[in-house]
């Protein structure tokens, strides 16, 4: 066996023992093989270089990085999961992300590798990106590497479809839009700041159309699905408003905050 394949079976016998997390992937517990974690590292590999060029042709340090972890396309969406990536001092990018813990209603944020980040049993082999707007780099940047400010508006009480003017749950890709705020404007310290500020730059959240046995079986059988914080006149008509990485990529590009998204696949 090469030292490579020695490798990888060591980080899937590893990561196969770790605690189980995710974000726009299914909870379902399956055991990583090789060739996850091969395409995983081919990813990340082919990831790094493109940020890399990015990096030395635009100076950018800081880009949106999402992954498709699982099957959305029945609710026209393409990605599942976003988190930010930027190019540390001493070169290798890192993501910050918020991850929930499976089976629980509770999510923490993580700082992961590349590698890391796509190490899981992906619905499909693709990488995002937006970069964004020259003037949000240095803004972003120090707050990623502030370990008290990155902190500051993540809340724990996790679920999958919160509402994106609430602020009693919190799921994944909200965390990053309102960290955004934050670094975008320096006055915001609190989630509804953040949220004011994003409604104020034209954010708008994608529609779910759900229904009453649909919302039902899904608050039944997970604890990260909850209904509670949405308007009763949007939830009793099955408008399930939430934070996607598709509506994420459109308003930054839309609203010059970002240019517009990239990617590839293996």
């Amino acid at each position: 066996m090469s030292a490579v394949a020695r490798l990888v079976c060591s980080l899937t016998l590893a990561l196969g023992f770790a605690g189980a997390v995710h974000a726009g992937r299914s909870c379902e517990q399956k055991p990583l093989t090789l060739h996850t974690v091969e395409q995983g590292m081919a990813l990340a590999q082919r990831t790094a270089q493109a940020l890399d060029a990015e990096h030395a042709r635009s100076g950018a340090r800081v880009v949106v990085l999402a992954r498709a972890g699982q099957d959305l396309s029945k609710y026209q969406l393409r990605y599942s999961h976003l988190g930010w990536a930027y190019k540390t001092d001493e070169g290798p990018w890192r993501v910050l992300h918020k991850l929930n813990q499976c089976g629980t209603a509770t999510g923490d944020l993580y700082r992961q590798g590349l590698g890391e980040f796509f190490l899981d049993d992906l619905w499909r082999q693709e990488a995002a990106w937006a970069v964004p707007a020259p003037t949000l780099q240095a803004p972003l940047l120090a707050l990623l590497n502030d370990p008290r400010r990155s902190v500051l508006l993540h809340e724990r009480a996790y679920n999958l479809v919160s509402y994106p003017w609430s602020q009693r749950y919190q799921q994944s890709n909200q965390w990053a839009i309102e960290t955004l705020a934050m670094a975008a404007e320096p006055a915001v310290t609190t989630r509804e700041q953040a949220q004011a500020w994003l409604r104020f730059k034209g954010y708008q959240p994608t529609v779910l159309r759900l229904g009453a046995l649909t919302r039902l079986g899904a608050r039944a059988g997970t604890a990260n699905v909850a209904f509670d914080d949405h308007p009763n006149d949007k939830r009793f008509s099955a408008r399930i408003e939430t934070v996607t990485v598709d509506s994420v990529f459109e308003w930054l590009s839309r609203g010059g905050l970002a240019a517009s998204p990239r990617s590839h696949a293996l």
